[in-house]
């Protein structure tokens, strides 16, 4: 059996990784969009109407703002490449709506589990929180220490791995 690709791309905020993540899967035939965003304010609307003309109908959506795992597990047959953009805003869902509060998060243990033997290639797009000052507030501090969790967690399983600054992505794994 042929394992499926698994590659996560990191950077900080309007750095390029969603991009980058739309150009590595423009060479497959067959791709989905897991979008983990939720329409809170007339900004994040803004912001979602944006990333879906970049897509244009390149792809076929999927809203998951919550069950990660279930997404992954939803990804239709046939399917080349699914690009989940991003894993931050996911963690921020989580810690909103289900109060996750440390790292053995059953939602994140699912998803672990789920993105170990992916059903096609995916490209996964987080953010890189840990570069800037240590946050002055516990849930803040809370949720930079599970993103860095998860992301460390996801690039250990991941086939490649880029950061992303200033548009241009450097391949470390």
């Amino acid at each position: 059996m042929i394992k499926n690709r698994l590659t996560l791309i990191t950077g900080g905020a309007r750095s390029g990784k969603s991009r980058f993540a739309l150009h590595l899967a423009a060479p497959y035939d067959m791709r989905v969009f897991i979008a983990t965003a939720q329409v809170l304010d007339a900004e994040m609307e803004d912001r979602i109407r944006r990333h879906q003309e970049e897509r244009k109908d390149r792809f076929a959506t999927m809203e998951e703002p919550l069950d990660l795992a279930g997404a992954v597990r939803r990804i239709p047959e046939g399917t080349g490449v699914a690009v989940i953009d991003c894993m931050t805003v996911w963690l921020g869902n989580l810690m909103h709506h289900q109060n996750v509060e440390s790292e053995d998060a059953p939602s994140i243990a699912a998803f672990l589990d789920a993105i170990s033997m992916p059903p096609c290639d995916v490209v996964i797009v987080t953010n890189e929180v840990g570069s800037g000052l240590v946050p002055p507030d516990a849930m803040s501090r809370r949720f930079r220490d599970i993103a860095g969790y998860l992301n460390r967690k996801i690039a250990s399983v991941a086939d490649e791995v880029y950061l992303v600054a200033c548009g241009l992505p450097l391949k470390l794994k």
